[in-house]
């Protein structure tokens, strides 16, 4: 049975061409270790990793060499959060942060760090007043996703830079739900930016970034073989090999590297206006059904759409859309504190992401779908 995707929020499906003859290409062709040896095989396969680094780097305005391939971005969160943070540190993340921000930071509780939430309100001004009230003098860092994986919500990241800046404290952002989206760029009071390689810049799964502007240096939370001063027992301090640390993960670089040219070509604008398009349709087709709650605060969104319908559990009415034909994921969407924030606890929401790929004919279908669970039931 064909299934209609649409859960590219969480992985983005089905990926390029360009992204498959990358994957086969590195697959076939680069098959040694990049930078541990002088023979051609691992000759080409760092060069085919530095070239990524580059188009990476270019991408958010960074240096190839404050450039860091992870895994996800989660492993680039928690290298961003538990490298500048420790015991008796102050830091702030907001209430509508994913897991993979929140639960490194609830970790550094456990450990003597205090961590302070802001409260993400309806309107921007309000969000960034709550944000200014909780940085003082002796924040070490703040976390804040640039959008909403539940919501689709556009935090107000340029606000909340200027007062970092002007504190002098450092600010993390999540990219996941951004990059590829919407234009982001890393200075200007972004002192990191994490992201997914897997999402909007259509690379392989196990792919990610952590890009910073150089400003801090990172403790590491792993040590081992970087191919660089390998005559010491001490972790090399130069950047990216200090926190790339074993073999990188040279297939999934290069469908990164196969991704981010896609989306150069096609242009974030484009990709943005194609699916925001496709949400419109989707809010246009089920806001007036009734039993049906859109979960949509704040001001500006990517193209994400929460819903819930009223007497039926959020994972039961996202199992029965995948009968249908419909993959969308419903729960909690591993944000937790961003479900408190909007109120969806316990039953949290389904969500609707389209891709590039997505088409409005796609987006009617579910529609009607959603129309014969109000009908009939699950």
């Amino acid at each position: 049975m064909k299934c209609i995707y649409f859960d590219n929020a969480a992985t983005t499906f089905p990926k390029p061409p360009s992204v498959k003859t990358a994957v086969a290409n590195a697959v076939s062709n680069l098959g040694g270790n990049p930078g541990r040896s002088g023979h051609v095989y691992s000759v080409e396969a760092a060069k085919a990793v530095y070239s990524v680094r580059q188009k990476s780097a270019a991408m958010f305005g960074a240096q190839p060499e404050n450039t860091v391939f992870t895994q996800n971005c989660t492993h680039a969160l928690n290298l961003a959060l538990k490298g500048i943070a420790s015991r008796g540190d102050r830091i702030v993340i907001s209430s509508m942060e994913h897991n993979a921000a929140a639960r490194p930071a609830y970790a550094l509780s456990k450990q003597g760090t205090r961590v302070f939430v802001a409260e993400v309100e309806d309107t921007d001004e309000k969000t960034v007043e709550n944000f200014k009230e909780l940085i003082t003098p002796d924040t070490k860092c703040v976390v804040c996703t640039a959008a909403s994986n539940v919501t689709g919500r556009i935090m107000p990241i340029d606000e909340i830079a200027h007062i970092c800046r002007t504190s002098g404290v450092c600010l993390i952002v999540d990219g996941a739900q951004a990059c590829g989206i919407i234009p982001m760029k890393i200075g200007n009071g972004i002192n990191f930016i994490c992201t997914a390689g897997h999402k909007g810049l259509y690379a392989a799964t196990g792919t990610g970034l952590l890009i910073s502007d150089g400003t801090y240096s990172l403790n590491t939370i792993m040590e081992g073989g970087t191919g660089a001063t390998s005559a010491e027992l001490e972790q090399t301090p130069f950047m990216p090999e200090k926190l790339e640390c074993g073999t990188v993960n040279t297939v999934g670089i290069a469908s990164l590297g196969a991704g981010i040219d896609y989306v150069n070509r096609m242009g974030t604008g484009s990709i943005y206006a194609h699916e925001n398009a496709l949400c419109e349709i989707f809010i246009d087709g089920i806001k007036g059904l009734q039993g049906v709650n859109i979960h949509r605060q704040g001001e500006k969104f990517v193209p994400i759409v929460s819903f819930s319908i009223d007497g039926i559990d959020s994972e039961a009415a996202a199992g029965c859309l995948s009968d249908m034909g419909f993959a969308l994921r419903g729960g909690l969407h591993c944000a937790v504190l961003a479900h408190k924030t909007i109120g969806t606890l316990p039953r949290g929401t389904v969500r609707f992401s389209p891709s590039v790929f997505s088409s409005e004919n796609d987006v009617k279908a579910l529609v009607s779908a959603v129309k014969k669970i109000l009908k009939h039931g699950l």
